[in-house]
């Protein structure tokens, strides 16, 4: 590779970098519109829903309780 090919190496590894850039945030953002959009659909549904508390609390004892002296 000469020196030219180099630089056009550069210029397009450096466009294609601020192309990405700018369209991360979109794609982002589509995928957690749609994230969202699946847990109403989720919520609506009758007797399929339950409570993150009822899910994340642990059923035994709890770490972290003062112990009585």
């Amino acid at each position: 590779m000469n020196g030219n090919q180099i630089e056009g190496l550069i210029g397009m590894l450096a466009t294609l970098g601020i192309l990405v850039l700018l369209i991360l945030p979109s794609v982002l953002g589509v995928l957690r519109d749609r994230r969202i959009d699946r847990q109403l659909r989720q919520a609506q549904q009758p007797g399929t829903h339950t409570g993150p508390a009822q899910e994340a609390r642990p059923h035994g004892r709890r770490h972290g309780a003062a112990r009585p002296a």
